[in-house]
């Protein structure tokens, strides 16, 4: 039996005017992103409709923005009832208030804490992210592993977007002595991201004890469908071990490949991306080319 999967992206999908058309059209949106200006404590929407690019990029904004936008279309939208659902990166947390383990107040409140930690774990080094094009995922850790070996410094696979794209992440020097051994390597490209700091990797361990305090403190109910979660790409229902995966996907790798694979191979064929943009689609049929996709923002 086919069954629907729903995605949710993650900080890099936010664009100026997202979820603007959803606030004008729609009264049960507005209240929604009303009460978001409430919990985050500024007037977040006002940046996600008119603000710079550059105002975007904050980590403390990006990331309750792409959730803001994510979830109230999901809250606000027609669509089928999730089967299964799963986020990218930061989506994990849309993806939880999709299949009600999260509510979406305290999901917010997460994600906003979640921010500021990630942004404060940033300013302690200086560190970065790439994306390596065309070269085997076994390569890319292998080259990984020898420059973290040989030279101390954090270089780590982050996230597995699908085949032929892996992003490693850490220390600025690290992640340039490990981009050029990757195009020495075949790969077709190795480009540093304009990111501010290491995600998913050790060094943002600075965060993960705000963050887990913070998880450990609010109720995760008993979902209505399976999560598949970033750091195991496999189907979980249980609240404890939901919390345990999220805290752990702080510095653990988002293994969205194996994810989409493990959806497919559990009766997924029909996947709609809820949020801004359409990046999860793309890779959703990069990973899977006979999935049907769509979206909804």
């Amino acid at each position: 039996m086919s069954k629907n999967a729903f995605v949710f992206p993650g900080q890099g999908s936010q664009f100026s005017g997202m979820g603007k058309n959803l606030y004008e059209s729609n009264e049960a949106a507005k209240a929604l992103f009303e009460k978001a200006n409430e919990i985050v404590g500024f007037r977040i929407s006002d940046i996600m409709f008119e603000g710079t690019d550059e105002q975007l990029k904050q980590t403390n904004v990006t990331q309750p923005a792409v959730f803001i936008h994510s979830v109230i279309a999901f809250l606000t939208t027609d669509h089928t009832t999730p089967d299964m659902v799963a986020g990218h990166s930061l989506g994990e947390f849309s993806a939880l208030v999709a299949n009600q383990t999260l509510s979406f107040e305290d999901a917010l409140g997460l994600v906003s804490i979640r921010a500021k930690a990630m942004q404060a774990a940033c300013a302690l080094e200086p560190s970065t992210m790439a994306a390596v094009l065309a070269l085997a995922d076994e390569k890319v850790e292998e080259i990984c592993a020898t420059v973290s070996k040989e030279t101390g410094e954090v270089v780590v696979p982050a996230n597995y977007n699908c085949p032929g794209q892996l992003v490693i992440s850490g220390s600025v020097k690290g992640i340039e002595i490990a981009c050029e051994q990757m195009k020495a390597a075949g790969a077709k490209r190795a480009l540093v991201l304009p990111v501010g700091g290491a995600f998913h990797s050790p060094l943002m361990d600075p965060a993960k004890i705000e963050l887990a305090a913070a998880i450990e403190a609010t109720t995760f109910n008993n979902p209505i469908c399976p999560v598949y979660q970033n750091v195991t790409a496999s189907a979980v229902t249980d609240p404890t071990q939901i919390k345990q995966n999220l805290i752990a996907q702080l510095t653990g790798a988002v293994k969205w490949t194996q994810t989409v694979q493990a959806m497919v191979a559990d009766g997924a064929s029909h996947f709609t991306e809820v949020g801004p943009g359409k990046v999860l689609q793309g890779l959703v049929q990069k990973v899977h080319k006979e999935a049907v996709v769509d979206g909804v923002n």
